[in-house]
């Protein structure tokens, strides 16, 4: 039933859906239920790899697969060479702020950078270092240099004069700082000074508090920080294009703490941030470039505090009037998730039961009729139309696949007994009484 998984990928999943989080790698082997979402994503990545760029906003109730989507946009995107990076908002990471949160969520941007031979992140090094080959190569074609003599130091400032001129070519805002210190990853790699190695990637990484020190350490003028990222950003969209990659995707989730800001005045900083990057995607101001963030429906819509509080986000990112819950229109900017039928989670259930047995080496002896008892029985428990997740359920189910793997003589019938029903949403609701500041 499962093709193709690799002992890491299982691992992975089987780890991560016990703990209620999504697995970084292997999704592709448990997605059920998505095809059109799929499909949807996959046009949207041809028309970001034919130069244009787009942005998404995937809404759905907690629980209902948001993560579980990026994840799996992640690995569709990694096999069309796209550069793909993640990152979660959180109370210390923000699109906007004038305290470094905003820089924060670029150096976790940038921090999980990763292409399709390092799908877990922390492939900046690694593109870097391909992207100077390339500078290298053309160079020694250039000037008639053998590939082995241009490594030589003496030929040290003609490679740094072509990172300079590439990079000049291709970036806008802050290019010349950005340049100065990818020459400088250079001189460390040829030079073999790790600590000029490292004080690069800090730099590229927004790691640098003071101009000082940056300059002591990099001659360069600038820091990477609040007022200046997202520039960063499309200079690195820029630069992956220059390799030979498709495009950038930029994923950000967990858009709630957003919505959670208590400042009016900060939160709508925020949220014109987000209208900015949504602007020049769409007016062909950036090319190649692809913003996803996924949120619950309150965070959408709520009046109050969501992005339809800010009236000019609203008008762009209502619902298509004509769509229904049998007609889709998955070309829009939003795009909402509906819950897996039972159908689909059945399907999944077996899934999971063969990478169980797959990561474990072992056979559980629970048959197709005694999934849907198990299924059943969560499903007839008092608040399940309420609050069941299908988070919920997946990890109840590998829950008492690793008690039946560990305790082979078990009562099955016992264990589905004992399956109770928690609410596990997050308190949005109450946010609504936070004072405004």
């Amino acid at each position: 039933m499962i093709d193709n998984i690799k002992p890491k990928e299982a691992t992975s999943i089987i780890n991560s859906l016990i703990s209620g989080v999504v697995p970084r790698i292997g999704v592709q082997h448990i997605t059920v239920g998505r095809s059109e979402e799929i499909n949807a994503a996959v046009a949207a990545l041809q028309d970001v790899k034919n130069g244009h760029s787009m942005v998404k906003f995937w809404i759905g109730d907690f629980g209902s697969g948001k993560s579980f989507m990026l994840h799996l946009l992640n690995t569709v995107a990694l096999k069309q060479k796209f550069v793909v990076a993640n990152a979660d908002f959180t109370p210390d990471n923000r699109l906007y702020s004038n305290d470094g949160k905003g820089v924060a969520l670029y150096s976790a941007i940038i921090d999980n950078i990763s292409i399709q031979t390092k799908p877990e992140g922390g492939a900046l090094p690694t593109l870097l270092e391909k992207w100077i080959e390339q500078i290298i190569t053309k160079t020694a074609g250039e000037n008639n240099i053998s590939l082995t003599e241009i490594r030589n130091e003496q030929y040290l400032e003609l490679i740094q004069r072509n990172i300079m001129k590439t990079i000049n070519e291709i970036t806008d805002v802050g290019g010349f700082d950005f340049g100065t210190v990818v020459m400088k990853y250079y001189e460390g790699y040829i030079k073999d000074d790790e600590h000029l190695r490292r004080s690069a990637l800090k730099w590229l990484k927004g790691e640098y508090r003071t101009k000082t020190e940056a300059k002591q350490d990099l001659g360069v003028r600038e820091v990477i920080n609040d007022l200046n990222y997202y520039d960063m950003l499309k200079n690195f969209c820029k630069l992956f294009v220059n390799m030979g990659y498709s495009g950038f995707m930029v994923n950000l989730d967990e858009a709630i703490n957003l919505y959670k800001i208590s400042t009016s005045v900060m939160r709508e900083k925020n949220y014109e941030k987000i209208l900015t990057i949504y602007n020049d995607c769409f007016q062909g101001k950036v090319a190649n470039l692809f913003f996803n963030f996924a949120g619950t429906k309150e965070v959408l819509e709520n009046e109050r505090r969501g992005l339809f509080s800010y009236s000019a986000l609203k008008s762009r990112l209502l619902t298509n009037k004509f769509e229904t819950l049998e007609i889709r229109d998955f070309a829009q900017p939003v795009i909402r998730l509906m819950p897996l039928d039972h159908n689909e989670i059945f399907v999944l259930l077996k899934k999971l039961k063969a990478i169980f047995n797959y990561n474990y080496k072992t056979d559980i002896p629970i048959s197709d009729n005694e999934i849907q008892l198990f299924m059943e029985e969560l499903f007839n428990k008092p608040g399940a139309s309420e609050f069941l997740t299908p988070r919920e359920v997946i990890r109840d189910f590998l829950n008492i696949l690793n008690i039946i793997r560990q305790n082979p003589t078990v009562d099955i019938n016992k264990l589905f007994g004992e399956l109770e029903i928690s609410d596990e949403r997050p308190d949005e609701v109450s946010l609504d009484s936070i004072e405004e500041l």
